[in-house]
């Protein structure tokens, strides 16, 4: 990507992110829900943060020239320093989100007036703070999400998105053969978790052409999925006695009616659409009670080089999975939910992290966490890839996440 690219690319997901706020009061900006969650003020500074730090700093210009920025909005890079505890973010009331804004106005002035003296290397850095925004864009809709879920007036983000009924596809299985597949980014932008680019043998394997449905996942509710030990893995079962789950997050049994929390706020339950924010322990024994299984993350993107990488992704009218339009082939591989894979985040085969603070990015994440892949109605239009490795807890349902199945050749 040329400069006078990259610079357009900087500019254009500096809008999205201001766009995404259009609708949020002040209020509404200062709300942390749990403590997996940030407040969406403090995701526009952070952002613009990752720039001041990495950009501008080293050049002796920052613009945050009070230390307790510094400190306020690091993440989690300790080699930077200190950082304000994240269960807290809630309580950082000052500096004001007026504050914040003139913040982010002050670093595109002053990264704009650099522009022309960055270094190769610094326009990579620009590249990955790109990409490090438009992962807190999405993150930005799921916290807000999950904050307005618990206010009973159940408040709308957007309008709600009519669409035709469509007859849902019968669920397909595509048969990929046994061989030797090559895994990982091997050109274009990609993060360090997804190099090195490598070749894996995989067996035979079934695909579903889709992901499984609203409609699906109430007949493993109706058979008594959340009461029944069978299917569930033992730290699945053992979230549902501590969490008393009965169904996935934001579903509302009113009136013996099913309805589901949107940011168009409640609306009837759609059987058709794919199934969305469940976590990985769900999405397990679901595939057990199917007489299925997950694909690993190898499987999955194995699949996806098959087909073009688009999809419903982040449109700020919609910000809802949408049902399948096809049975043809394979669908909503990118876009609508996230699917979780049966494999655990780990490196890849030679790889390593970067050197600086940046290589505390992803590489420092590799326990306790499984891989989700194909980005949701939420990711940004240019951020997902056949190689993107998403990565969560087990118990995390917050994220727009749902399930593809899999099957061995037999």
């Amino acid at each position: 990507m040329s400069s006078p690219q990259l610079y357009e690319l900087f500019c254009n997901t500096r809008r999205i992110s201001a766009a995404l706020t259009h609708n949020l009061s002040a209020e509404d900006q200062l709300l942390q829900s749990m403590p997996d969650a940030s407040p969406i003020k403090w995701h526009l500074a952070h952002t613009t943060w990752f720039f001041d730090t990495f950009i501008l700093k080293p050049h002796g210009c920052a613009v945050a020239r009070d230390a307790t920025l510094e400190y306020l909005f690091n993440s989690y890079y300790n080699q930077v320093g200190a950082q304000y505890p994240r269960v807290q973010r809630g309580l950082i009331s000052r500096p004001s989100l007026e504050e914040v804004w003139q913040y982010r106005r002050s670093l595109e002035e002053a990264l704009t007036h650099q522009w022309e003296n960055l270094t190769p290397a610094e326009l990579e850095l620009i590249e990955l703070g790109i990409h490090h925004e438009q992962q807190h864009q999405e993150l930005m809709l799921t916290d807000i999400k999950h904050a307005f879920s618990l206010n009973p007036q159940f408040p709308a983000l957007v309008a709600p998105h009519m669409e035709s009924s469509r007859t849902v596809p019968p669920l397909r299985w595509l048969e990929f053969p046994a061989g030797d597949y090559w895994i990982g980014c091997d050109q274009g932008f990609g993060f360090d978790n997804e190099k090195p680019h490598h070749r894996v043998y995989l067996d035979g394997f079934h695909m579903a052409n889709r992901p499984v449905t609203n409609g699906e996942f109430l007949a493993f509710i109706e058979d008594g999925g959340y009461s029944d030990p069978h299917h569930w893995l033992s730290e699945g079962w053992a979230w549902v006695q501590a969490t008393q789950a009965r169904s996935p997050l934001y579903w509302q049994r009113i009136n013996n009616e099913w309805f589901i929390y949107t940011l168009a706020g409640l609306a009837p339950l759609d059987p058709g659409e794919p199934v969305c924010h469940i976590n990985y322990l769900e999405a397990s024994a679901f595939a057990s009670w199917a007489g299925k299984r997950l694909p690993t993350e190898y499987e999955w993107e194995a699949a996806a080089q098959t087909v073009t990488c688009i999809g419903q992704l982040l449109d700020l009218r919609v910000l809802h999975p949408r049902c399948a339009s096809t049975s043809e082939g394979l669908s909503q591989m990118f876009g609508d939910v996230w699917e979780w894979t049966r494999s655990a985040y780990l490196p890849y085969p030679g790889y390593r992290a970067p050197a600086g603070a940046v290589g505390e990015y992803n590489g420092k994440f590799m326990v306790n966490q499984w891989v989700l892949r194909g980005g949701s109605c939420a990711t940004p239009e240019g951020h997902i890839r056949a190689s993107y490795r998403n990565f969560f807890p087990v118990h995390a349902g917050w994220q727009f996440s749902g399930v593809r199945l899999a099957d061995d050749l037999r």
